[in-house]
């Protein structure tokens, strides 16, 4: 579980007003927060999951489980499948899932949301997860249903996250993850107040917190530094986001409040339509991105795929991942533009 250095590693410097030996957390939380990046050989591998949605089309459902037979063999610690807004696409969720149990050595974990049922209707889906042999639920309050701005609980449902988390834990020993937000989450009033919610989920018994994509890696540091004062002692596991397509990246992260940094918009200046170098771009980003983090104590990465494997794969090979056994070969068709639309709908909790 040692998904942070402890207190005080990487920190160059003791801040202002803090003498060198000073509280760790302190300096932490005042000073410069970056370790150098390292030589690859000084890191070991890290630990991986990954995440897939389920699909729509017959193509989809091919084209999902090349990705999942690719990436099998990298032995992620977990794979996690979504749910749609509004609780769309409970069915298949629920199909993908079982046959992820059925037909792989991988360990799933079902995302489970508020949004659209009662207490009871919710409660069902987790006992069937359960005596499908799931034993990892992914948390979340859920977006709300297509047209819908705002969300609004369901009468007899679970209002929030932590009260979804709540019920879990009556009905079985779960292992449940749940959702955090390094950059605040766009409906909360306050970074303060979104870090609360975050409290409060992890005392209703959550074990793991995912967050949302980031691309600035101090930001994230930052983060876990307010989680760690706010007493909050699960691992906190940074969500990846391998970009494959830039502006579309970009567009989708203004809406769910992600910042894009301005190097990332130079990096792939020029690369709208050179998808092989937008790969290469895109996986050393990634890459680069997971070492930094690395030197400064992470050892565990949550990786959104889209359903698509190649530059998942690319960036765990560049860590040092390997696969336990042969993988199986890289598919070269593109994803349709309906699998990217449902894959960019990430869940908030």
């Amino acid at each position: 579980m040692n998904h942070v250095a402890t207190p005080g590693a990487g920190a160059s410097g003791a801040g202002p007003g803090l003498e060198p030996g000073a509280n760790p957390l302190g300096r932490w939380l005042t000073g410069p927060r970056f370790g150098a990046l390292p030589a690859p050989a000084a890191l070991p591998a890290p630990a991986l999951s990954f995440e897939f949605f389920p699909p729509r089309t017959e193509a989809l459902e091919n084209q999902l489980w090349a990705c999942i037979r690719r990436l099998e063999p990298l032995a992620p610690r977990f794979v996690s499948v979504t749910y749609g807004a509004g609780g769309t696409t409970q069915a298949r969720t629920h199909a993908t899932v079982s046959r992820i149990v059925r037909e792989t050595a991988l360990t799933p974990a079902a995302h489970l949301t508020c949004v659209g049922a009662s207490c009871g209707e919710v409660d069902e889906v987790a006992r069937q997860y359960w005596d499908a042999g799931v034993r990892h639920i992914v948390a979340l309050r859920g977006d709300p249903p297509a047209g819908a701005s705002d969300y609004a609980p369901h009468p007899q449902g679970y209002a929030y996250a932590a009260d979804l988390v709540e019920g879990l834990r009556r009905i079985a020993p779960f292992e449940i993850s749940v959702a955090a937000y390094p950059e605040t989450h766009p409906s909360a009033s306050s970074a303060e107040a979104d870090l609360d919610n975050l409290k409060r989920k992890i005392d209703a018994g959550a074990t793991r917190a995912i967050t949302q994509y980031f691309f600035d890696t101090e930001t994230f540091l930052r983060f876990i530094d307010r989680a760690l004062a706010a007493g909050i002692s699960v691992p906190i596991v940074p969500g990846i986001m391998p970009v494959s397509n830039f502006n579309q990246m970009r567009n989708f992260s203004a809406r769910i409040g992600a910042s894009v940094p301005d190097w990332m918009a130079a990096l792939f200046e020029g690369l709208d339509d050179d998808i092989e170098t937008r790969r290469m771009v895109a996986a050393v980003v990634a890459a680069e991105q997971v070492r930094l983090l690395q030197a400064n104590g992470v050892d565990e990465f949550h990786f959104y795929t889209l359903n698509r494997p190649d530059l998942t794969y690319a960036i765990a090979h560049i860590l040092g991942v390997r696969p336990t056994r042969p993988a199986e070969p890289a598919s070269e068709s593109g994803v349709a533009e309906e699998g990217k639309a449902e894959a960019a709908s990430r869940q908030v909790g």
